[in-house]
């Protein structure tokens, strides 16, 4: 992190990855670009999905962090994320 840049937490709890997509893609789209994000997760695919929604959309995927003794995934948002479909966010838009 730069200085004091502190992350934008997002809990996404016990909720399946698909789920936890959705929320993190409408949470993040507000964001400033460089933002780092800390993404709660539970859910025993976060490790492989979060890290490949990243890549598919742009947001550079920083690797996982602990946060309260929870898995969190850390993120820096992109400046021009690319799209996914509404509601399959492992689908790039057309």
């Amino acid at each position: 992190m730069h200085g004091d840049e502190r992350p934008v937490v997002i809990d996404g709890g016990d909720r399946s990855c698909v789920r936890l997509l959705l929320e993190l893609r409408g949470r993040v789209a507000p964001l400033a670009p460089g933002t780092v994000v800390h993404l709660i997760a539970t859910d025993p695919a976060a490790p492989l999905d979060v890290p490949a929604w990243c890549h598919l959309t742009g947001h550079a995927y920083l690797g996982p962090v602990a946060h309260d003794g929870r898995p969190a995934y850390r993120l820096r948002t992109a400046a021009r994320p690319r799209r996914t479909r509404p509601g399959a966010p492992w689908h790039p838009a057309e």
